[in-house]
């Protein structure tokens, strides 16, 4: 069975935003209310394709990271 579905989509708007607030992923696990790990955010960085469920928890650490509500829309931009 082949699937239609692109994978990698290239590097994220998350990969710019970590940056300007001086993050790193250690930061980012520290601060989850919710299990996340250094391969997710990497993943997201690189644009690997995300399961909703893990845009969420990515969301929910970068937002208690940096004190700002970032959408999920604005730190990635693929559907």
């Amino acid at each position: 069975m082949t699937s239609d579905i692109k994978r990698d989509l290239g590097e994220q708007p998350i990969a710019k935003i970590i940056a300007i607030h001086g993050l790193k992923a250690s930061d980012l696990v520290a601060s989850s209310t919710r299990q996340i790990t250094y391969k997710m955010i990497s993943r997201a960085v690189k644009g690997r394709r995300l399961t909703p469920n893990v845009q969420s928890k990515i969301l929910n650490a970068l937002n208690n990271a940096v004190g700002k509500q970032y959408r999920i829309q604005d730190i990635f931009n693929y559907k």
